[in-house]
Order: structure tokens, then C-alpha cells, then sequence
């Protein structure tokens, strides 16, 4: 299921990517050139583990990155400040609101379920 996953949120993550250049708001979120060119790399790593990568890969890849939007989504929660929860990672630069902090967890529950859900890979025998 890893695979899968990568494959699915690595276009997801690479079409926001590119969206969020010429539809900043798009979905609500706080589209700025650092924050799509995050989606993109994500997007094309997550493709690449998905496409050609193992399923060992894909499946550390999920863990991985569904740790790291977890917290992220938690962590704009919590110092997010103001009606919008805004939260200024790089001022100016990259800020993350709400509906990211919403998108995020989204993200990180489903890639942690994805590595969850693949089983772990056996080692090669050896003669």
C-alpha cells in the first residue's frame, strides 16, 4: 500500500505544487514560492519512491513523511497565533494558517497509514 500512497500524494503534492504558483489561495492555504517548491521536491520524491522505489522504500518514505506532517500540522496548531492560527516558519516567506495546519495532519495520518498497512519486506535468503 506504500506504493501506492507515494504514487497517489506524489501527484497530488506535484500538481499543488504547481497550482499554487498561478492559485496562491488554493483550498485556502498559504501558497508562497518556498511552500510550493516544498509540495514539488515532496511531490517528485514521493513519485520516484512510488513509481521505481522499493516497497521497503515506499514504506519508510511513509513513515517518514507521515511523521513529519503530523507534527508539523500539530506543531502550527500550537504556535500558530491569531484568528487564522498563522504560524511563520520563514516570515515572508513561509506561513502556514489553519487550513494548512488541517491539510497537514490530513497528510501525515494518511502516509503513516499507508506505511502501516505494508507489510514488512523479508531479507533475501542466502544459500
Amino acid at each position: 500500500m506504500a506504493k501506492q500512497v507515494c504514487t497517489i500524494l506524489g501527484i497530488v503534492f506535484t500538481l499543488v505544487g504547481i497550482l499554487g504558483f498561478v492559485m496562491p489561495g488554493l483550498l485556502g492555504a498559504h501558497l508562497t514560492l518556498a511552500h510550493n517548491i516544498v509540495h514539488l521536491v515532496t511531490g517528485l520524491l514521493a513519485l520516484g519512491v512510488g513509481l521505481k522505489g522499493s516497497i521497503g522504500g515506499a514504506k519508510t518514505f511513509c513513515l517518514a513523511f507521515g511523521v513529519v506532517y503530523l507534527l508539523l500540522g500539530i506543531a502550527g496548531f500550537v504556535l500558530g497565533t491569531g484568528p487564522d492560527k498563522m504560524w511563520e516558519v520563514l516570515p515572508g516567506q513561509l506561513m502556514f494558517g489553519t487550513v494548512d495546519h488541517g491539510i497537514h495532519v490530513a497528510l501525515g495520518v494518511v502516509f503513516l497509514i499507508g506505511a502501516l498497512a505494508t507489510k514488512a519486506v523479508p531479507a533475501p535468503r542466502t544459500a
